[in-house]
Formats: structure tokens, C-alpha cells, sequence
């Protein structure tokens, strides 16, 4: 990047971070660069940016940050920089005020997907982001819908778009398939939507058009909406490829359901009533669970890892992904429970680029001020466990032998209940190069 930029005389270096790895590449690299040209205007957009602008904006190394969608804003953004225009008045940017504090404007409208131009394939090597994953040898991923219409307040995307969902048309998510079918070959397609499934008339039609395409397709939903949605479209969805549907199970309690906001039809027996009816039709879930949720983390654990044991035996095909609780700002009841336990963010980028808190960025933090030592490893075992007795059908490495060595190494732990310090297991995960999609994709 210091070539190009010393080549180019580039002078806006325009940053997209999400939490996590994204961040700890993005602190070190903007500060070096920054460091190096001291003219050059770095700003910084995404997920973390969003929600932690006046984080970012405390760096000397972030000049402005876009937040929300960023295809209109940014634009605009560097119109004004280039014209020498006041880019403080745009909305969706935040910036330092002439006191140095960080400021930010209200967000900009989302642009709807539909009317946006397709993405700029010619600009990028497709070819080199072709995968093989589970559901075909040339995977590639499209991005068809903004946003998700419900306010669970354990999630970051409430915050982004406050209850919004904009979709592109189903004939244009099944022309932008073919096109990658017929362009790089592709036989699965992942939808990186925030809820794929929201609407079933464009769920139904989106199949219904795709199936002679010979791909695979994976999304994300909601357990409530997909209850709801009619044989003929199950018929359809299966049909067409429709391979593993992520879904946010989230707790073994309908109380913690309720705390979650999670609305009022969401509840643990539909989960397992869902988990039910994607077995009879082939279509695997993958249901993520978030535990040690306050204010008694130590009930919702046992509670949920018994509530996932019964899920195992409804459809033991079902993809089990644990996080643990962490808060996101400004979001309700479990947030509020979780500042009354001693919780606070990092106030610098260097603090949320520790160790510590790159596992808090991917849901996996084992330094909640709630969670105590015996708790933590408790759900690290049980994960252990179930993962050898279950292994994933993700990992494309895992066949037969390896699969029975698994499941037989660990029956006796998960029959007996039997989760600490399971070694063994751990001896033959790295021997395998054991893979979870939660970390490591598809």
C-alpha cells in the first residue's frame, strides 16, 4: 500500500473494518501509512467505525469516519474533499471538531440495493475467491439484501439500520447466479444477507427461477419466518439447492428470548419444531447459541448446553455454533445488565486490538466481568465434546473413518455428561486440523 500510494499520489485511503481481524490489520497498517504521509486523508467505514466513531476518531491515524451504508456517503465524501468543499455537513460522517472532539452526523438514508448498479466484477480477480466448501467445489458469495425488519438487542445490525430491510428483486438475485455461473463456473453461492428469507413471495420466486441453475445456496433466517413459509416453498427452496440455513437460536430459555427481544413468536419450541421439519427435507441448520447471558450466566449455560443436547436428538444434523453473551452499545435491557456487572468498551484502538477483546469482537470472549473461570471452561468443553460426538458436515477433510473415530473417542463423555478436560479430544481436533465454520467459513 506505501508503493501505491507513493506511485498513484493517492490522497484518500478509504478503510472498510469490521470487528475483529479486519481491525487488528486496520490499526497497526493506518498507522504506519499515516505515519509515513502525513497528508494523506484516511477514512475509515463498517460494522465497528459505525458504532464506535468516537473510538476511531481519538486516533490522529482516522481523519473521518462514514457510518452506516457507504456507497452514496463515501462518494460524497471525497467529492467534497476533492472540490474543497465542508465535508462536516454530509450526513453519515463523522468527523473531529474544531476542538478536536470526536462529532458525528445523523445517518444518511440506505440505499436500496435494486436501484444500485451491480457490483464491478471487472474490477476484481473473481477467480482467485473461488472456494470449495462443503456445498461444491466453486463456491462464491453474492450479497442480495440491506438490513433485517426486527430490534433483537444482542445484535449490531439493529444499530446500522433501525428495523430496515431492502432486498433486490428476486429476478435480479437469480440473473446476478447465472452470471456467476456462467462466468467463473460456480456451483454454490453463499448470501451474505443479514436475513436472506424475510420475504417469501421473493424467497419462493428466487428459487423457483434457479432451479436448472445446478448450484447450492446458503442463507440466513429467522425460525419464526421460516415456520410460517408453506410446503410449496420448502418444496421449492430444497429443490432448487437450498444446502444449510444460519439461524439465531440463541438461547435454550423463553425468558432469555424474551430479554433478548427476540419478538414475541420467537420461543424454544419452535426451534426444535423447525429443526424438525428441515430434517424431513434435507436442508441442514445451522443454529448459532449465545451463552452466559446475564444476570445468572451460570443458569442460562446449563439450561441452553441441555436444551442443545434435545435439539441434537430432534435433528442431530443440526450445526451447533456457540458465542458467548457479548454486549452490543446502546441495546436495551441485556446491555443495561451487563454495565451493572462492570462491563465498559475500550476508549482507544490499541485497547481493542488486544487479545483480550479480538475474542470479544468474535463473540468468543472469555473476559466477561460476569463470566467466572469454572463457567468459561465448562462451555469450552461441552463445545469440545459435541463437536467430536457431532462433527461438523462442513469440514470437507472429515470422512467416514475419521468422522467414526470422532463420534466413538467421545460417546462416553457426551452419554455420561462426562465434559471436563477432555484432552483426547483436543489431541485429535489438532491432529485433524479439526475446522468450525464460526471461525474459519466454510
Amino acid at each position: 500500500m506505501d508503493r501505491a500510494l507513493r506511485e498513484t499520489g493517492a490522497e484518500i485511503l478509504g478503510v472498510t473494518v469490521m470487528p475483529g481481524p479486519q481491525l487488528s490489520h486496520a490499526v497497526p497498517h493506518c498507522r504506519a501509512l499515516k505515519s509515513a504521509h502525513p497528508d494523506l486523508t484516511v477514512v475509515w467505514g463498517g460494522y465497528f467505525p459505525t458504532q464506535h466513531y468516537d473510538v476511531c476518531l481519538r486516533a490522529d491515524y482516522v481523519d473521518y469516519v462514514v457510518r452506516g451504508h457507504g456507497e452514496v456517503v463515501f462518494k460524497a465524501l471525497v467529492d467534497a474533499l476533492r472540490c474543497g468543499d465542508d465535508p462536516t455537513t454530509l450526513p453519515g460522517v463523522a468527523y473531529r471538531s474544531p476542538q478536536g472532539e470526536p462529532t458525528t452526523n445523523q445517518l444518511a438514508p440506505i440505499p436500496h440495493p435494486d436501484r444500485l448498479p451491480d457490483f464491478p466484477y471487472h474490477q476484481v480477480p473473481v477467480a482467485r475467491y473461488v472456494r470449495r466448501t462443503f456445498m461444491g467445489a466453486r463456491t462464491l458469495p453474492h450479497h442480495s439484501s440491506y438490513g433485517c425488519p426486527f430490534f433483537c438487542n444482542f445484535c449490531a445490525v439493529v444499530n446500522m439500520v433501525n428495523g430496515r430491510w431492502l432486498a433486490q428483486s428476486a429476478a435480479r438475485v437469480a440473473r446476478v447466479v447465472r452470471f456467476l455461473v456462467n462466468m467463473w463456473g460456480a456451483d454454490a453461492i453463499e448470501f451474505y444477507d443479514n436475513n436472506f428469507f424475510v420475504h417469501e413471495a421473493r424467497t419462493a420466486e428466487f428459487a423457483e427461477r434457479i432451479l436448472d441453475a445446478g448450484i447450492a445456496w446458503w442463507g440466513e433466517a429467522r425460525i419464526d419466518t421460516l415456520l410460517n413459509y408453506s410446503e410449496r416453498t420448502w418444496r421449492l427452496m430444497r429443490d432448487s439447492g437450498l444446502r444449510m440455513v444460519f439461524l439465531g437460536a440463541e438461547t435454550g430459555s423463553d425468558e432469555t428470548l424474551r430479554r433478548m427481544n427476540k419478538g414475541g413468536k420467537a420461543s424454544t419450541a419452535k426451534t426444535l419444531e423447525l429443526a424438525a421439519k428441515m430434517r424431513a427435507y434435507g436442508i441442514v441448520p445451522e443454529m448459532s447459541f449465545v451463552l452466559g447471558n446475564p444476570p445468572d450466566p451460570e443458569a442460562d449455560v446449563r439450561q441452553t448446553i441441555e436444551f442443545i443436547r434435545t435439539l441434537k436428538e430432534v435433528n442431530p444434523e443440526t450445526e451447533i455454533i456457540l458465542y458467548m453473551y457479548t454486549p452490543v452499545p446502546l441495546a436495551g435491557e441485556l446491555y443495561e445488565q451487563a454495565k451493572a456487572s462492570g462491563f465498559r468498551f475500550p476508549q482507544t484502538l490499541e485497547e481493542w486490538i488486544s487479545p483480550a477483546w479480538q475474542e470479544f469482537s468474535q463473540r468468543r470472549s472469555l473476559n466477561m466481568p460476569w463470566l467466572k473461570d469454572p463457567l468459561r471452561r465448562q462451555v469450552r468443553d461441552f463445545e469440545r465434546v459435541m463437536n467430536a460426538y457431532y462433527p461438523t458436515v462442513t469440514d470437507p477433510k472429515l470422512r467416514g473413518l475419521w468422522r467414526w473415530v470422532l463420534k466413538t473417542v467421545s460417546a462416553w463423555r457426551y452419554h455420561l455428561r462426562i465434559y471436563s478436560y477432555p484432552l483426547e479430544l483436543r489431541l485429535l481436533h489438532k491432529l485433524l486440523a479439526y475446522q468450525r465454520p464460526e471461525t474459519s467459513g466454510f
